[in-house]
């Protein structure tokens, strides 16, 4: 079947980074915050962690973040409700300090373009455990804006998380799209690759390879950016 739809990931593969670096940077703006309001940093970072953990084991009974802040406030106590509104401000000023950790590439840009000029679809499958604020911040520093994509998901809009194939089922009942009819490309071995499993088309980007496992790759088309486009037109054209 042909190709219509590109599902790209985010963090990695269209917006290069470094996940350790960003993590440390993200978390401490974060601490910076919240600490002055009665959070102690260790606290903090292991209900995050702890947090993210929840989202990643979300069964589908309810949405990413509800799971989350259910978690969170477990750890920290009713402090996290009067907080809230800070961790918001946070998203939307403190937030894109973090960009500082990321890299950028033109390239992303000019791939995504090509795609639309091809006749594709576009959507982001990013690891839903960010607030859309967030995600809509993350996009911006990687050259675009949000509408460039049918859809990108977040934890509000998300009841399952990467390597779940529920995640990747979702969407692509959001978008009322075949497994075969679709690509996904990513730089996560384990997260992203993953989706072969329900007869979607893949490629792995290896810019910024996370391959924890170290699996073989040699079975997936992979390369840069230069390799992914030689990819897409010998494909999909």
């Amino acid at each position: 079947m042909k190709i219509t739809t590109v599902l790209f990931d985010l963090d990695g593969t269209l917006l290069p980074m470094d996940q350790d670096q960003f993590t440390e940077g993200y978390f401490k703006l974060l601490a910076k915050k919240v600490v002055p309001v009665g959070f102690d940093p260790k606290e903090l970072i292991d209900a995050i962690w702890a947090g993210t953990a929840a989202m990643v084991k979300n069964n589908g009974s309810t949405t990413n973040e509800a799971v989350f802040w259910d978690c969170f406030r477990k750890r920290c106590g009713d402090k996290v409700i009067k907080a809230l509104p800070l961790f918001e401000e946070f998203y939307e000023k403190e937030f894109n300090d973090a960009k500082a950790c990321c890299g950028f590439t033109a390239k992303a840009c000019i791939t995504v373009n090509q795609c639309k000029e091809m006749g594709l679809r576009v959507a982001l499958a990013t690891n839903p455990i960010f607030p859309a604020i967030a995600t809509k911040a993350r996009i911006r520093w990687a050259g675009f804006s949000p509408s460039d994509f049918e859809l990108y998901t977040t934890y509000e809009n998300s009841r399952y998380c990467k390597p779940n194939l529920n995640y990747y089922r979702d969407i692509l009942q959001k978008l009322n799209v075949s497994t075969e009819a679709c690509i996904m490309i990513g730089n996560d071995v384990s997260e992203d690759m993953v989706v072969q499993e329900l007869g979607m088309h893949v490629f792995l980007l290896t810019d910024c390879l996370i391959n924890k496992e170290n699996k073989d790759i040699s079975s997936y088309p992979h390369g840069g950016f230069d390799e992914l486009s030689a990819y897409l037109k010998a494909n999909v054209e």
